[in-house]
């Protein structure tokens, strides 16, 4: 594999990265807006919601994190080409 295939195969991976982490971030706002929602909905002291969220809310923000690391792993990567 030539340098210039390695370059635009490391270019594609970053392209995908980058719609992961749009992809992320969408389902965070989605996340959030259910979470309005339901809040809104009830409106009390003491809203109820599923337990299912917030570990939703976390597996997207642990995911955005690893796709972070990815992307910068990538980005080291490709410096030292």
């Amino acid at each position: 594999m030539s340098l210039d295939q390695l370059h635009q195969l490391l270019a594609t991976v970053h392209g995908r990265l980058t719609d992961a982490r749009a992809h992320t971030e969408r389902a965070r706002e989605l996340l959030e807006e259910s979470r309005r929602a339901l809040v809104d909905a009830q409106a009390q002291a003491q809203p109820w919601l599923p337990p299912q969220l917030a570990l939703a809310l976390d597996q997207v923000d642990t995911h955005g994190d690893r796709l972070s690391s990815a992307d910068d792993l990538l980005n080291r990567y490709e410096a030292r080409l």
